[in-house]
């Protein structure tokens, strides 16, 4: 009874308390799971919001190697707490607004999807690593670029 307990909070939070049973687009379910998270963050001052991020990117790697236990398979679809992780490494050099949210969710499912060189490669790690490492990497692709864009002026 304890191990279905435990198993079942696995899946709550790794399917993102269920935006990746999603039939269309779970990812992007998982996403939007993650500004949500995000902004229940942003009353945090700015070490607290990276100790946040770090904790929240280490149990993604936890859970999603349980889920995959659970779920029998290798990175399925229905695990987006590496997209929730993801999405907070990408808002993290920013001030959490609506428009740092919704340019942040823009630019991390293009990265997230797009995969470019070296966050290809990280789906090969084995177990949780896996299934995060890529996501985490998307996040600091569109963290950096929202970075940019907001010492610039262009946001």
């Amino acid at each position: 009874m304890a191990a279905d307990f435990k198993g079942n909070i696995i899946k709550i939070l790794a399917t993102g308390f269920g935006a990746g049973l999603s039939p269309v687009a779970p990812g992007t379910a998982g996403t939007l799971v993650g500004m949500l998270v995000c902004l229940a963050s942003a009353p945090l001052p700015g070490l607290w919001r990276f100790f946040f991020v770090v904790a929240i990117s280490a149990a993604s790697i936890y859970v999603a190697q349980r889920a995959e236990a659970l779920y029998g398979k290798t990175d399925d679809q229905r695990i987006v707490i590496d997209e929730i992780a993801g999405f907070q490494v990408a808002m993290l050099p920013v001030t959490i607004t609506g428009l740092h949210l919704c340019v942040a969710f823009v630019l991390f499912r293009i990265f997230d999807i797009w995969k470019p060189f070296p966050l290809d490669r990280f789906q090969k790690f084995k177990g949780g690593w896996g299934v995060v490492a890529d996501d985490l990497g998307a996040g600091c692709y569109a963290g950096l670029l929202l970075f940019l864009f907001s010492l610039t002026g262009i946001l």
